[in-house]
């Protein structure tokens, strides 16, 4: 019996999508312009110089298939004849956020549109923080904006320190976020704080309430640690997750995946600090994975350390630093595995904001067995939840077209 990895590389997107005029985001291209500034030698610093250098992607077909959705090879890149099969795929879903693409990526889309706050100050409605003020038993909250999570604690971390108020604040993602100081406020308590908001948010379609502790003495210090814990809306039934749950197979969940699909059939749960230890964790697991076995994992903080602060640099020796780990991965796959590697949405660097960008994915499937070929664009993410369906057996995800079917 054959196992299966879906492995996102979170925001790794590899062209702008079809729809993404309506998102401000025609024209963005996470890998190309990253390859491009680098090409220039916009992103030579002391840990990395000269093109952007991910051989390893490359040779499972990153290159192709950026070339499949952009149009061109991203330069750095030149392999024509990919050891696995190769594509890109579009989104459905009606944002470009992280919960979106996840469940899109598993086979169940989103079958509604989540909920937004407004670009308005307050940006968060009074009813709801009196409800959680009042639920809580806190003095009250500070932000309430449309912000970055770093800047805020900067403008905020000594008001929040000295009153004992929680920092609200959101994006133009549907996401409410809490930030609070692990010494004087508390992580356990902040965690409980999120409890709570996330079933008063539930019936806004917030997709997600994020916990984000962080510790510091003045603006200068305070640095958000890696005890982050999402709280997403259950997701729609019919994942790779209730499928493989049904089949009683067993399931790891890496990084926040679990979080992402509130903790429903998400299996054995694996946690790490950083991209680089959560790798670790996940050869380690595929090791530890039995036939028929099904693992997902998220690596993000190219998204949350290099995209959303808009650091071409950074990200690129990110990019490169994860590409020189594949080899790992490589030798812990056995006969019969197929392990797809793919990202949920967009964060070009050097667009505007900081913002996610509505892009199209990789979707590179490889493995001892799998044959090399093209596998086009995909018209949505959750071919590949319906592909690992096929792949181990088990029934249909609820949508998605396996491209073993492919005529």
């Amino acid at each position: 019996m054959s196992r299966a990895l879906i492995l996102v590389l979170d925001s790794l997107g590899i062209g702008h999508a079809p729809d993404a005029q309506a998102f401000g985001d025609a024209g963005a291209n996470t890998l190309l312009h990253i390859a491009e500034a680098c090409a220039k030698g916009m992103c030579d610093t002391d840990q990395r110089h000269g093109p952007l250098a991910m051989p390893h992607l490359d040779a499972l077909g990153l290159g192709l298939a950026a070339k499949t959705s952009g149009g061109a090879m991203p330069p750095g890149f030149r392999i024509t004849q990919p050891q696995g099969a190769y594509g890109a795929a579009s989104e459905t879903s009606l944002g470009k956020d992280t919960p979106s693409g996840h469940w899109e990526i598993a086979g169940s889309p989103a079958d509604f549109a989540f909920g937004y706050f407004p670009e308005t100050t307050p940006a968060i409605p009074d009813d709801l923080v009196a409800a959680l003020v009042r639920e809580a038993k806190i003095a009250g909250v500070i932000g309430r904006v449309h912000a970055s999570g770093t800047a805020i604690l900067e403008d905020l971390g000594d008001e929040h320190i000295r009153t004992g108020k929680p920092i609200l604040y959101t994006s133009v993602d549907s996401v409410l976020q809490i930030a609070a100081h692990e010494e004087s406020f508390g992580r356990e308590r902040l965690y409980a704080l999120c409890e709570i908001a996330r079933r008063l948010c539930d019936p806004l379609r917030i997709g997600r309430i994020i916990a984000r502790p962080f510790i510091g003495h003045s603006p200068q210090t305070y640095k958000r640690t890696p005890y982050r814990r999402d709280y997403s809306l259950s997701p729609p039934e019919g994942s790779i997750f209730d499928r493989a749950h049904e089949g009683g197979r067993a399931i790891i969940s890496i990084g926040k995946i679990a979080d992402i699909f509130a903790h429903r059939h998400t299996g054995t749960v694996v946690k790490g600090k950083d991209d680089m230890e959560l790798f670790s964790k996940t050869v380690e697991a595929l090791h530890a994975l039995p036939d028929g076995g099904f693992l997902f994992a998220n690596y993000v903080d190219l998204d949350t350390d290099f995209g959303h602060r808009r650091n071409i640099a950074g990200y690129a020796a990110g990019l490169e630093r994860f590409d020189a780990r594949i080899p790992e991965l490589l030798g812990a796959l056995k006969p019969g595995d197929m392990c797809i590697f793919t990202a949920d949405h967009g964060n070009d660097p050097t667009w505007g904001g900081t913002d996610h960008t509505r892009e199209t994915v990789p979707v590179l499937a490889f493995g001892p067995d799998i044959t090399p070929r093209a596998l086009g664009t995909r018209a949505t993410f959750a071919d590949m939840g319906a592909s690992v369906a096929r792949h181990l057996g088990l029934p249909a995800t609820r949508t998605g077209q396996a491209w073993q079917d492919d005529q």
